[in-house]
Parts: structure tokens; sequence; C-alpha cells
């Protein structure tokens, strides 16, 4: 069907115009009509229009001047508004030939009616017409809007979809993958495909930044009108719809490429979620990799064949991602649901994590999800890589996603280069991904962790509590006993370096009591507490505690800080 709106000429054919003439800009009678207004003022400005406007004038308040009215003239060219109609008779008599000079040169019809006529009776049917034509298209949207995605659940979806957006809007279409080869509906001679296609990628080069969600890019190539329309989903764009044009794109085309652009990404993010499950099941080798259970080179190069000499000095991190659903609190979100949910992570992750040159080796199991990710040859660093990642999906899971119910954190292991010692990074991953409740942040590097290193291999043995207990165990048994909170003072006091200034104030408390509080310390732990050695072995004992118990400094006044 023909999606453009009505014209000037469409108008023409009414009723109420069959006394009107076109004295002026025949040659713009095809220019398309978006409202129609009565304007009796020569004192015009830019706010009063939007453009695509018929204005309706008898002259009442203009001056015969023809300079005034040439004047005005140019105003309306320059407001975009599409023609005017001129009641000749009491007010003006005749048109000036300067404006209709005027109105030929830029090809803007200019319309007079020789007998008198009721401006309400023309804005009334005009209106009415172009509200009508208005609810047509949108009926006629929402029937190919369902045809689109009928399409998608067919053989060759992709072709059929582009087929009937070219039939809907009758000009030009243009897939243009990101990988793959492009398809012209309807072909065209290889010449002109490819003048064109090298046009479209240059211009690509300056929508890096373009994503699904945004506006429509539109751009000239010589006297046609480009449109480029992403399509993909998650932050990622997989290809461009380019509609190709003799006129400026309409309201209709826009939204018709938008359908057909949303149709074709869950197209293929539908493939990508199959391809996804297939992955995922075909890499349960992942997860004897990262347990040690491979044990030589003849298992690894039978696994990952040609690949396997390509990277086997690949340097990579092994990433754990750790997945609550809130909903499974009130036990509303089905297993199905959540396993959904999960392989539509898994599959954020693969999409992120090879964006930014990491080749992404994945296995999931429940709630975790692990990721070996190595480092593919890129400009930028590594470990600044695995930042854009992880903040690339935390703005996604956000902003895209829009699930509230889903939250995560990850541990980062240290870079390795041989992949039999991936079970090292996988465990220190483990072990950064465990101080979530300690660090209150989603992403940790183990390599960031300082002395919590030694102390998270400690924690699930008796050493660790035998440690805190011979240098803590006095002071814990007092604050339990008697709530002296000497716990907070010491730690605060060694935090500002034997500041009593600075430990008081952050305590808010007065000098004296912090006084009284440090002779009870000494008394219980000994004099030397402020010794190099023993004041170490304080902050160790200390830290080591509140890793066992993250929230015991959280309720201290002033707020605490992790150390």
């Amino acid at each position: 069907m023909n999606t453009d709106s009505i014209t000037v000429n469409d108008v023409l054919q009414r009723t109420l115009f069959r006394n009107a003439r076109v004295v002026g800009g025949k040659n713009g009678i095809n220019r398309r009509l978006r409202w129609v207004h009565v304007l009796e003022n020569l004192n015009i400005d830019k706010t009063m229009f939007r453009g695509g406007e018929m204005i309706l004038t008898s002259g009442v308040g203009f001056q015969s001047e023809a300079t005034l009215l040439v004047a005005y003239l140019q105003k309306l060219m320059e407001f975009n508004v599409v023609c005017l109609c001129i009641e000749l008779g009491q007010y003006i008599q005749t048109i000036p030939d300067e404006m209709i000079e005027w109105a030929n040169r830029y090809h803007f019809p200019l319309i007079v009616f020789t007998e008198k006529v009721r401006f309400v009776d023309i804005s009334h049917d005009i209106n009415s017409l172009l509200i009508n034509r208005h609810y047509e298209k949108l009926q006629d949207l929402e029937r190919v809007s369902r045809e689109f995605h009928r399409m998608t659940l067919t053989s060759q979806g992709i072709n059929k979809v582009l087929k009937l957006l070219y039939n809907f809007t009758n000009v030009q279409v243009l897939y243009l993958p990101i990988h793959g080869h492009p398809i012209f509906v309807p072909s065209l001679q290889a010449n002109n495909q490819q003048e064109l296609l090298d046009f479209c990628r240059e211009r690509l080069n300056d929508l890096t930044a373009l994503i699904p969600d945004q506006p429509t890019y539109q751009c000239k190539f010589k006297d046609k009108t480009l449109l480029f329309q992403p399509v993909g989903a998650m932050g990622q764009t997989w290809a461009y719809i380019v509609l190709i044009s003799d006129h400026e794109p309409n309201q209709y085309e826009y939204k018709v490429v938008d359908s057909a652009s949303i149709s074709i990404s869950q197209d293929l993010l539908r493939k990508q979620y199959i391809e996804e499950r297939k992955l995922l099941a075909e890499n349960v080798w992942v997860d004897d990799l990262v347990h040690n259970r491979i044990k030589n080179e003849d298992e690894f190069r039978s696994i990952l064949g040609s690949s396997y000499l390509k990277h086997r000095k690949t340097p990579y991190h092994v990433c754990v991602i750790e997945i609550d659903h809130k909903d499974d609190l009130d036990h509303k979100t089905s297993a199905e649901a959540i396993e959904t949910s999960q392989f539509h992570f898994s599959l954020l992750l693969r999409f992120t994590f090879e964006k930014n040159d990491f080749l992404p080796l994945i296995t999931m199991k429940k709630n975790r999800i692990v990721v070996v990710a190595l480092s593919l040859i890129s400009p930028l660093p590594l470990k600044e890589r695995l930042q854009r990642v992880f903040d690339s999906i935390q703005k996604i899971n956000e902003v895209d996603l829009k699930t509230g119910a889903l939250q995560y954190r990850m541990g980062v292991g240290q870079s390795y280069i041989d992949l039999k010692k991936a079970y090292l990074s996988y465990q220190e991953a483990i072990n950064a991904v465990s101080l979530y409740s300690f660090y209150k942040k989603p992403i940790i590097y183990y390599d960031e962790i300082g002395v919590l290193q030694l102390l998270t291999n400690l924690r699930e043995r008796k050493a660790l509590e035998s440690f805190i207990n011979s240098y803590l165990g006095p002071l814990i048994e007092e604050d339990q006993s008697k709530g002296s909170k000497l716990l907070y003072t010491l730690k605060f006091y060694l935090d500002f370096n034997g500041s009593k200034q600075l430990a008081a104030q952050h305590l808010f408390i007065v000098r004296q009591s912090l006084y009284y509080r440090l002779e009870k310390i000494r008394e219980l732990i000994g004099e030397d507490f402020m010794s190099s050695e023993k004041r170490l072995a304080l902050q160790v004992a200390l830290l080591g505690y509140q890793l066992l118990h993250p929230d015991i400094f959280s309720a201290t006044p002033g707020g605490s800080e992790s150390f």
C-alpha cells in the first residue's frame, strides 16, 4: 500500500476546492500535508508552526503592499508550511506578481479562492480526512506488525519480513548484518549494490554508538534519503535495516521499520538462545577444567582440537558469577523462569565478553556461572577490558533487562597462561566472590584483596579463629558481657595511627571516655599493643574477625570503613 500522507493535490480534488486555482508553485502540489490552520495575521513566528500546515486566509489584517506579502510568504516557507490558500475579495483583490514568482521559484503552492468560502468547513473536512487517514495507517501498522511476528516463526523469516517491509513502504530495503551477507529487496545491479554498500559501511564507522532503543539514524546519499535502524538486543547490534527512499521519510515509515527491527531482533535472539543452550551443553568440560579433573595435555588436545595450540599460551582470568533471585524469597518464581533468566544472563555474558575481545568458555551450575575468559589481541589492557565487561553487564541489567529480581556478584581470579592452572584462578575467584558481604560491592578482584588472600584460605579452618582469640579474645568477651565497644575503639584507634583526637571524633565520644577505653584495652591485651609487631597482629586479627562477622562494625557511630 502507499504510505504517503495526504498531499496538496489530494486536497485540490475535494468538493470544497472546486472553485480554487493554483496560481503559483504548481510543481509543489505533491507536498505532504499534516494539518490545516486559519491565520489572519502578518505577525508570525516559528513557535506558531510545527511544519506541514496548509494556511487559509482571507487577508483581513493584511496589507496589500507587495513587499509585505512576499516577506510573509518567505516566512511561511522558512517555517516549513506546505501551502498558502487566499480568498480573493474584500481584503486582497489580486495576488502580486512578485509573490507568484517566489512561489514558482521554490515550488510553494499558492492557491486562491475566486468565490467566498467557509474556512470552518474546509478545516473540518481536511482535518477529518487527516485524522481518518491517520487512524487507517495505525490499523495498517498494527496489522503489518502482527504479520512481521508471524513471519519470524517460519523458515527464512528475515527475508519475508524484509519483503513485507518493502511492500508496505514501496522503497528500497537493505538488510546489512554486522557479520554476514547483505540482502537487497528488491535486488539491485551489482555496481549499484557495491556503491551503496561502501557508503553504508563507511557511515557505520560513525554509528558505533548507535545501539538498539536509540532513534533511527538518517543521512543523505546522492539524491536519496537513508534511514539506518539498528537490529539487536541486550546492548548488542547485530545488523541494520536501511530504507533508501527518494523522499523525506514520514512517521509511518519510522514506525514500520522499527516494528520490523523488533521482529527480526526477537528472531535472532531466539536463535541465540538455542545456540547458547547448545554451547553450554557442549562446554561441560569447563567444569572439569576448573576443578582440576583434566590432568594431561592429550585431554586438552582432544577437547579443544585445533584451537588448543592457538590458545595454550593465551592469558586468561577465571570469573565466578553468583546470581540471586529476589523472587525466590516468596517462592513466586518457577524453576523454569529462574533457568530462563540464567540462560539470558549467560547469553549476555557471552556477548559482552566477545565485544571486549575475550573468548569466553562458560559453564553454569545452579546459581553459579563460571567464565574462563581468554584474552584475545587488543590495544586495551586486559584488566581495563574486564572492568568494561562488568560495567556493561551492570548497566544492561539495570536498564535493558529491567529485572529487579536479578542480582549478581562476581569474583575474578588472577591472570594465568597455562590452562592447566585454571583451577587456581577458579579457587581465587571463589575466595573473592565470598567476600561480597565484607566489601559490599558486586565485583571483587582477588589481586586487590591484600592480606585477605591469606585469611580466606584460613576461614574454614580453626587456625583463623584460634589466631583471633589469642589476640582479641579478652576484648571480645568484655564486649559481649558488658557491651563496652572495646573492639570498635581498638579498630579506629589503630586506623588513625594512634591519634586520640581523630579516634574520639570518629567514635563520637569525648576524650576522657576514649582514655578510659584505652586503659581497659591495655589491661586486657597488654601495655605493648601499639608495638609494631603486636599492632600488625592486632590489625590482622581485627580483619579476620570482620571477615567472619561482616556486619560487626556496621553499627559504629560515624560509620565504618573496611581496611
